[in-house]
């Protein structure tokens, strides 16, 4: 079967959604760079990891190889606010934090998000014979032609034993770690999928709220293309 898999995040949650552990990973066209070398060079590469709880919201870890991703920084551009240090570059490599210059994000970590990269391009394209990276690279055009490959595992937790005592262990797991003592000035310890389960529920009763600049910039083409907002 043929999918078409941007962000491995949507297929790991349905995974979970089945009692099961879905872990999945993406390689794509170089938007990145790699430690020590000029320019982009590799995928920003999405990891994505659910685990099934039943008295917390699951486990969902969703996160690319990259500082910030792509989408952080057409915000930034939107909003017109800063960048961190470190987390993008020009298109000829040079850091920068104006939203405007940044062309690509820089690896998380250095050398480890390059690393992650790279072993992603390995296990999702190279093994079954669709390589990206060194056909992006070489000196034939079509290996510029977009793709993008992923890897999906489904783990069932029966398989090594209990399923209902995974779970059981995974909310103790997790409640374990909110009993925590917390660091100074820290309003909380939360685990990856907690804090955007609650965003979620929020916006789905509020609204999911718009920067100034981009809803004047929909307003406006909406006006040209004949098309009525919706009224806030």
């Amino acid at each position: 079967m043929n999918v078409r898999v941007t962000c491995p995040e949507e297929y790991t949650h349905r995974i979970r959604s089945g009692g099961l552990v879905g872990i999945g990973f993406v390689a794509g066209m170089p938007n990145m760079g790699y430690t020590g070398v000029k320019g982009a060079a590799v995928a920003t590469s999405p990891l994505a990891i659910a685990v099934p709880a039943r008295e917390h919201a699951p486990l969902l870890l969703d996160m690319a190889t990259a500082t910030i991703a792509l989408g952080k920084i057409r915000q930034a551009r939107a909003s017109g606010t800063p960048l961190p240090e470190g987390a993008a570059a020009t298109r000829d490599g040079t850091p920068t934090t104006d939203p405007e210059q940044a062309a690509m994000p820089l690896p998380l970590g250095g050398a480890k998000g390059s690393g992650m990269s790279i072993a992603f391009e390995l296990l999702t394209s190279v093994l079954v014979g669709a390589p990206i990276f060194s056909a992006f690279h070489s000196d034939d055009p079509q290996g510029r032609a977009h793709r993008q490959n992923a890897l999906l595992l489904a783990l069932d937790p029966a398989a090594f034993g209990n399923p209902d005592a995974f779970v059981a262990a995974v909310d103790d797991t997790l409640a374990t770690l909110k009993a925590l003592p917390l660091g100074e000035g820290a309003d909380g310890a939360f685990y990856p999928g907690e804090r955007s389960a609650s965003v979620a529920e929020e916006r789905g009763a509020k609204g999911v709220p718009v920067a100034p600049k981009v809803w004047r910039e929909l307003t406006e083409r909406a006006e040209r293309l004949g098309v009525p907002p919706p009224s806030l």
